[in-house]
């Protein structure tokens, strides 16, 4: 039974909209009436439709975010909203409404902090463009190769339960799209129990226009996880880095060191500068590595304690 764990919880539903005037209203009925017991949140970003009124219209608590970019809705949402449970969303109406009971029992009764939505579409060649299929396959495969304990299928995912205190304990500092990698690092940061759930993905509503790019969003995303990568595993990115002025000063140094060992002569000075001046870089490099590599793993177990620290 879903009320067997969901009794007597606060549930917060959180939709950040931009231009959503066309799908709003049904999405909160949808979700007030799968959770009649949840508060359904609209935070609007900067409309130039009705989405504020028709949102308020239907039922929903409507706030306001001027600062552009679905990043820092949700960082305004996490930060004002105090909840048991929290469900995010979209406002195009592409989430399955019905499945977020499931997905929040999912998450009290096995103890989780974070439930991801892995989307399922329909059908596929109109729910998904190719591009973003294929982007999100990358972006996974990614993720698990550059970060310990990785096995999303799904990181892109935009429809999420979360506990309270992964919400609370969540340090947010994207602007756009790339909130969800956030996310998802946030808990393999912290090897936080989490779990998938299989959900319907459908097509935008008629007159819903999407607000991806999938160019330049997935140039964003893929900087954002070049730069997780930085502050959760300095070491390995400083040591990778390393690696490409250490071959530089090989392949440059290698030359010299032989004519030198036959002749005793450096004729090719420039080269050597050249070499040791690669070699160098390489060692700074590294020993930042070093350096920040205990400053990482200081934060971390900082963030920990603030976790640990919170009531589910």
């Amino acid at each position: 039974m879903i009320e067997k764990h969901l009794s007597g919880k606060r549930i917060a539903i959180l939709l950040p909209c931009y231009n959503e005037e066309t799908s709003i209203a049904t999405v909160v009925s949808e979700f007030k009436r799968c959770l009649p017991q949840a508060d359904v949140y609209v935070y609007d970003n900067n409309s130039t439709d009705r989405t504020h009124e028709v949102a308020q219209a239907a039922g929903a608590i409507v706030c306001k975010e001027r600062r552009q970019g679905k990043g820092n809705v949700i960082r305004r949402m996490f930060q004002d909203v105090d909840a048991d449970i929290y469900i995010m969303a979209d406002g195009d109406g592409t989430y399955h409404a019905e499945s977020a009971p499931a997905m929040a029992e999912l998450l009290e009764q096995d103890h989780l902090d974070m439930v991801v939505g892995v989307r399922k579409a329909t059908d596929q060649s109109r729910a998904y463009r190719s591009g973003h299929a294929w982007g999100n396959r990358f972006f996974c495969r990614t993720i698990h190769l550059l970060f310990i304990g990785g096995r999303f299928t799904d990181v892109l995912s935009g429809y999420r339960v979360m506990s309270r205190r992964f919400v609370k304990t969540f340090s947010n500092d994207s602007k756009g799209f790339e909130i969800e990698v956030q996310l998802t690092v946030h808990a393999l940061e912290l090897s936080l129990p989490c779990e998938e759930f299989e959900t319907q993905y459908s097509e935008r509503r008629e007159g819903s226009q999407s607000k991806l790019r999938t160019y330049r969003d997935g140039w964003a995303i893929l900087m954002e996880i070049a730069r997780l990568l930085k502050e959760a595993r300095p070491l390995f990115f400083f040591g990778l880095a390393s690696l490409f002025p250490a071959l530089g000063a090989l392949i440059a140094g290698i030359p010299v060191i032989m004519e030198y060992m036959e002749t005793g002569l450096v004729p090719r000075f420039p080269t050597a500068i050249l070499a040791s001046g690669l070699g160098v870089v390489s060692a700074v490099m590294l020993s930042i590595g070093l350096m920040l590599d205990s400053v990482s793993k200081a934060r971390i177990e900082s963030k920990r304690l603030a976790y640990l620290a919170l009531n589910r």
